[in-house]
């Protein structure tokens, strides 16, 4: 019995040592980094985030009946200012914050390009909280460089840099066309 427990530890022991070295070997599959993820577009059309490397990335759930959704404004603003320079907004409606986006991706869509003029990429619908939250937001919100934890409304945004890895996260208040969230950005599409 004492030399099964013996091998046990052991066992445990390499283990951490294995999954210490995997983590700082900077692997693709790291908590801070999002390229391995699959996610599928408003057509349902699957697309791999590592199509976006050498892009810097606004990560944003949003909804089209919240008092933040006029944010959208400035989502497409700082999306034209920037993008000719690599930098792409990845917007995901979500409907856990109140109920705040029940439309379907055709309805979604609509809404966005009628009453925002919005040209930057809408994805499926996605959960962000709970049991049935997508792998991305997961991922987003377990990594060891921005604060951890739920997402807390709609347009909470994570700034991705070139490598896919996460940098930022800026929660909800913080305005899309804010001299923090800009600078950010530029300093990330600086790289």
């Amino acid at each position: 019995m004492k030399a099964f427990r013996y091998v046990s530890y052991l066992l445990f022991l390499l283990g951490l040592s294995f999954n210490a070295s995997a983590k700082n070997s900077g692997s693709e599959s790291s908590n801070d980094n999002i390229k391995d993820i699959v996610v599928k577009d408003m057509n349902g059309k699957e697309v791999k985030l590592s199509d976006y490397k050498g892009k810097v990335l606004l990560i944003v759930n949003v909804a089209s009946k919240c008092g933040y959704t006029p944010q959208y404004t400035g989502l497409e603003t700082i999306y034209n200012k920037y993008k000719d320079k690599g930098f792409e907004i990845l917007a995901f409606p979500c409907n856990d914050f109140g109920g705040q986006e029940p439309g379907t991706n055709e309805e979604i869509k609509e809404f966005c390009s009628t009453k925002y003029d919005v040209t930057f990429k809408l994805f499926d619908k996605v959960k962000v909280l709970g049991d049935e939250r997508s792998p991305l937001y997961s991922r987003l919100i377990n990594n060891n460089v921005t604060e951890n934890g739920d997402i807390k409304w709609n347009f909470e945004k994570f700034l991705i840099g070139k490598e896919g890895n996460v940098v930022s996260r800026f929660r909800s208040k913080i305005k899309p066309e804010s001299d923090e969230l800009t600078a950010a950005i530029e300093k990330e599409l600086a790289k």
